[in-house]
């Protein structure tokens, strides 16, 4: 489409003025298309994770969770590791003042 635009006394004459979008409301812009195969596969490519795309990270912030498995074994018996909550006879009491609203005893 070809358009003339004036600005002020100059006359910019012959400048090509091409629509990127469709116009949802038009009729001719809205008929059915062959699908074309190139272009859906860029678009399912696109839509894959990372890892399905690539080999390796492509940046640094991929890096961080890239690999999936633990880098040493989590073992459950490892107290080191693993600090689980035990109750003992002054841990159950205090628990039970805190239930009954009892504020006095802190």
């Amino acid at each position: 489409m070809k358009r003339t635009v004036k600005s002020g006394t100059h006359l910019m004459c012959s400048l090509e003025v091409h629509t990127v979008t469709r116009k949802p409301m038009s009729w001719h812009d809205n008929l059915e298309e062959p699908a074309d195969a190139r272009f859906l596969n860029l678009i399912h490519h696109a839509a894959q994770g990372p890892r399905k795309k690539y080999p390796e990270t492509q940046t640094e912030n991929q890096e961080v969770g890239w690999d999936l498995e633990p880098l040493i074994n989590p073992e459950r018996h490892d107290h080191r590791l693993n600090h689980f909550r035990v109750c003992s006879d002054i841990t159950l009491y205090k628990a039970k003042t805190w239930g009954l609203g009892d504020d006095h005893h802190k």
